[in-house]
């Protein structure tokens, strides 16, 4: 009796499975990639106008460090730019792929069963992947 139950949970649970895999209709893909790009693009761009928002400051205390005629103060405020410049590329660089990612998941939405987990599977590669190489740029950049 008890191991019906276990089949019987594991039945359902599998059809429960097999329905997340399910392909969505190509209208509703169609819309979900769209609103997928539409976030995408303002994220992508919150990051570039915050890496931009702190370039500007850190030149501006290079600036100040020139005004102040400290050639040790340019020196660590010119390194810091650097750090922040770097920093900076690093998010817009992993926004961008957050962004790839979003769309590559939507539009594995059109695809069912394997296929689909397939496709997720790759997207979720190309995301870490591409956030490694920016980790390598920007430690590099270092």
């Amino acid at each position: 009796m008890k191991s019906n139950v276990c089949y019987l949970i594991l039945a359902a649970a599998g059809l429960a499975l097999a329905g997340c895999n399910k392909a969505e209709s190509p209208a509703d893909v169609q819309q979900d990639v769209a609103s997928a790009q539409q976030e995408a693009q303002r994220d992508v761009t919150d990051a570039q106008n915050e890496a931009q928002e702190s370039m500007a400051d850190a030149h501006e205390d290079v600036i100040d460090a020139q005004r102040d005629n400290n050639a040790d103060a340019v020196a660590d405020q010119a390194r810091d730019a650097s750090e922040t410049a770097a920093q900076g590329d690093f998010k817009v660089a992993v926004a961008r792929a957050e962004a790839t990612h979003k769309i590559a998941v939507e539009k594995c939405d059109a695809l069912q069963g394997t296929a689909q987990e397939d496709c997720k599977e790759r997207a979720d590669a190309d995301l870490e992947n591409a956030k490694r190489a920016a980790e390598a740029r920007r430690d590099g950049a270092g």
